[in-house]
C-alpha cells in the first residue's frame, strides 16, 4: 500500500481482496491509517506462507 508521498507498507495476507478493503476504509489501526497507505501498488502470489513472510522481509531491507 502507498500513498503520494511516498509512503510504503508491505505486508502478507491469505485474502487480499479485504486486505485491501480494510486499508481503504481505515478499519485497520496503525501505519497504514496514521500514512494514509491506500493504493495498492504491487502485489504477489506465493505459494505458502512461509514464502511470503521470507518476500516481505527482502522487500524491506
Amino acid at each position: 500500500m502507498a500513498n503520494d508521498r511516498p509512503t510504503l507498507y508491505t505486508g502478507v495476507t491469505n485474502n487480499l481482496v479485504k486486505r485491501v478493503y480494510q486499508h481503504k476504509n481505515n478499519l485497520v489501526k496503525g501505519f497504514t491509517s496514521k500514512y494514509n497507505l491506500h493504493k495498492l501498488v504491487f502485489y504477489e502470489l506465493l505459494n505458502t506462507i512461509e514464502q511470503a513472510i521470507i518476500r516481505k522481509n527482502k522487500l524491506k531491507i
